[in-house]
């Protein structure tokens, strides 16, 4: 058997790519320096591949922000405010990406989104009438040719035309149906270009095609590749689907004209079912996704050998792959030099993952697979008991009832008393939570994990820190104040390393979006809470000033939903021991004198099954009564709010609702404040802030801008439930942004209050 895979981290084993990228935005380096960056990882993780015996090598998988944007500069769908203003191609693309705010104008960058149920967020398209759809752009053409002078024909890798017209955005009449013509005669052309170039094989990333899909849906998918298929010569071309199965499509998917068919037998509940139901064309080949490419556990062969052998029953055409894109993992264990060999063992990052391919591929080549040393190896690692059980949380989450997940009294009569206790102005100010990560702050973390500082002189700084922050906050006019979170690293990681259960790394970076990286910690065992988290700065912070100070603490699904969870028990078992821990917390801060705790919940969307039909079951039914159990025991008069960004919300906004928070804060600024309607049209009862200007772009809003948000608002939500608040956290900001954009938030809260007097 041969062995492939859908794509390779990008950023670099240490994150290369992000600082040189990060270099450039500010000035420091050229474009050809930043390239040069780019090149080195390129071809390092080309050697890479080609040492570990990968068979089909991807190309194209590489990208300075994101695949989809660059999908879309490829195809031409870039909107003319971005291409009028006369920069660079590169300088143009990372303004759609980040926005953009200088001498030759003033523009936001387009809608940033989760990527299906992952935490990367990719950009999403935008596609007006006038949009004329051709190939545009030479970026895989040239990462082919580059591959191929180091002696490799690689594998292309393209967002398939059905998901990309899928994801994008159509700012006028038309719809993904009217542009069937010229995208598929755009990628028709492609391949042919690939054919002239020599490629072997090309991959079509089609993960739309695990979602649910309407009639019309099926009939956009086959309409489009029976007019690409047509061209595509000697070229093989692969339809690779990952993230869940194809069972709305099989039949149309395997009656195309592709050579190989790319399934999922991670996440693809039924792809297994559906092979053995249906067969496979013999005259196609199966590309197997059997290496999890979302999690870092090390694959189980026996599992893996036994999928694969049922397989073989239906086809001998068959490529070993992984179930998704590596993009989703860290780059290498060998830079793991801290974790100890007791937990790194059960660990696979992205080459590890390389090695697995090799392994399974050599075992299945062998006579006996169960007696080939990697098979015996592995059979004895997944044999051995881990240590992390804690019998008294089994048992408080077994004996949880429905009482326990309600809170009383009910909303409306909690909304009058706490309407009550604050008695804030209409249209009440805030922030989400952290204030900017200075590089200072960075490197007294720093110091102070190497031991460099001591715990007295670290606290002493942080509690500096806070106390500028509240003045700041006090000074520019905010009604409820945060502490700023200067000792957290991370919204996740900092309370991992609160929690007994949770274990940590020193380099699993993994790519959120952009250059935002982040390291995931990793569920090893029970949760629970050995002391107060956050308690002791929210109470300082709360000392320094007479506005109410919010307690800010992430929560239980979304502590889950961005760690490395176990995977020998439930998601739901962890999620409620997680919520255990929480609500400890909860419950201190409340004690302790903290009136409004915020328990954010920005990742709420991101475990959501892509099929509707398993939501609840599979999710809903345990991640919303997991967030009430957070914050059920609490007085009547506290408040208690949550957040959540970058996801699509409308599909589900009654079970936020039913979340049972007093007040939410969403992202919505990218999304063209989008979300308003769905509100309005649910008659949402909790208290909401819509986020009135983008905190991950550069830019600094005008008041005007922010009144014009507001006054959208104020035609969909009732005056009093209306909060006014920037549409994430602040820590990836720098304070020359931060403080005026804050400064012209409070100011157009201020007339916008006096207009409505």
């Amino acid at each position: 058997m041969k062995t492939t895979i859908i794509g390779y981290p990008r950023i670099g084993a240490l994150r290369e790519l992000k600082f040189a990228s990060e270099k450039y935005f500010r000035g420091e380096i050229t474009a050809n320096e930043l390239e040069s960056t780019a090149k080195e990882i390129r071809s390092f993780n080309l050697s890479l591949q080609k040492n570990n015996g990968i068979d089909l090598i991807p190309s194209n998988d590489f990208s300075f922000y994101d695949g989809v944007l660059d999908t879309a500069f490829l195809l031409n769908a870039v909107p003319e405010r971005y291409t009028s203003l006369g920069l660079s191609t590169l300088d143009t693309y990372f303004a759609a990406a980040r926005g953009y705010q200088g001498e030759k104008g003033d523009v936001k960058a387009l809608a940033m989104k989760k990527w299906y149920n992952t935490n990367y967020h990719y950009m999403v398209p935008e596609i007006d009438d006038n949009a004329e759809i051709k190939l545009a752009g030479t970026k895989p053409f040239d990462l082919f040719k580059e591959a191929l002078e180091s002696g490799v024909n690689t594998k292309p890798v393209i967002i398939g035309a059905y998901t990309f017209l899928k994801l994008a955005r159509y700012k006028g009449s038309k719809k993904a149906a009217d542009f069937v013509q010229a995208t598929a005669a755009a990628y028709s052309e492609l391949l042919q270009k690939f054919n002239v170039l020599g490629a072997d094989w090309i991959q079509f990333d089609e993960p739309s095609l695990v979602k649910d899909m309407s009639a019309d849906d099926i009939k956009l998918f086959v309409s489009l590749y029976e007019k690409i298929l047509t061209n595509k010569g000697v070229l093989k071309v692969l339809a690779q689907t990952y993230f869940g199965d194809v069972r709305d499509c099989y039949k149309e998917l395997t009656g195309l004209a592709f050579d190989g068919i790319g399934l999922d037998f991670i996440e693809g509940k039924k792809s297994l079912e559906l092979v053995k139901a249906n067969g496979f064309p013999k005259d196609k080949t199966l590309f197997a996704g059997i290496v999890n490419g979302k999690n870092i556990w090390r694959n189980n062969y026996a599992v893996t050998l036994s999928v694969v052998n049922e397989l073989k029953k239906h086809t001998d055409n068959i490529i070993l792959s992984t179930s998704c894109s590596l993009l989703h993992v860290p780059c290498t264990l060998s830079n793991e030099t801290k974790l100890a060999d007791s937990y790194k063992k059960h660990f696979a990052y992205a080459e590890e993952k390389l090695g697995e391919l090799s392994d399974i591929k050599k075992i299945l080549d062998t006579a006996a697979p169960e007696d080939t040393e990697e098979y015996r190896r592995n059979a004895a690692l997944h044999s051995e008991q881990r240590s992390g059980r804690n019998d008294a949380v089994r048992e408080k989450v077994a004996n949880l009832t429905d009482k326990d997940l309600t809170r009383l009294p009910a909303f409306a009569e909690r909304e009058k008393i706490q309407k009550e206790r604050f008695s804030l102005p209409l249209f009440p100010t805030t922030t989400i939570g952290s204030f900017p990560q200075t590089a200072e702050v960075k490197s007294k973390r720093n110091a102070h994990r190497k031991g460099e500082i001591s715990d007295s002189e670290y606290e002493f700084f942080i509690e500096k820190k806070i106390a500028e922050c509240v003045a700041l906050q006090e000074e520019i006019g905010l009604d409820v104040l945060v502490h700023g979170e200067f000792e957290r690293n991370d919204m996740v990681e900092y309370f991992g390393e609160c929690l007994d259960g949770y274990i940590f790394t020193e380099k699993a970076w993994v790519q959120s979006y952009g250059t935002r990286c982040v390291k995931p910690p990793v569920v090893w065992g029970d949760i629970s809470r050995a002391k107060p988290m956050t308690v002791r700065w929210s109470v300082y912070a709360q000392s320094l000033t007479d506005k109410p100070m919010k307690g800010m603490l992430t929560g239980p699904v979304t502590i889950l939903n961005w760690s490395f969870p176990r995977e020998d028990i439930s998601l739901k078992e962890s999620a409620f021991q997680i919520a255990l821990a929480i609500r400890e917390e909860v419950l201190d801060l409340e004690a302790n004198g903290i009136s409004i705790i915020q328990v954010d919940e920005a990742a709420l969307r991101e475990k959501l099954p892509l099929r509707k039909s398993d939501w609840r079951e599979d999710y809903l039914d345990w991640a919303i009564p997991a967030f009430r159990y957070v914050h059920s025991g609490v007085k009547p008069e506290t408040q208690i709010h949550t957040h959540m960004c970058y996801s699509e919300f409308a599909d589900i906004i009654k079970d936020i609702d039913d979340m049972d928070a007093d007040v939410i804060t969403f992202e919505a600024s990218r999304s063209d404040l989008t979300i308003l309607d769905v509100l309005k049209e649910n008659n949402f009862r909790t208290e909401v802030g819509p986020g009135v200007y983008d905190i991950h772009s550069p830019r600094v809003p005008s008041k005007e801008e922010i009144k014009e948000a507001v006054s959208k608002m104020r035609a969909r939500i009732p005056a009093e439930k209306l909060w006014i608040n920037p549409d994430c956290g602040l820590k990836t900001r720098g304070n020359e942004e931060t403080v005026p954009s804050l400064k012209n938030l409070v100011d157009a809260a201020k007339e916008v209050r006096n207009e409505n007097c």
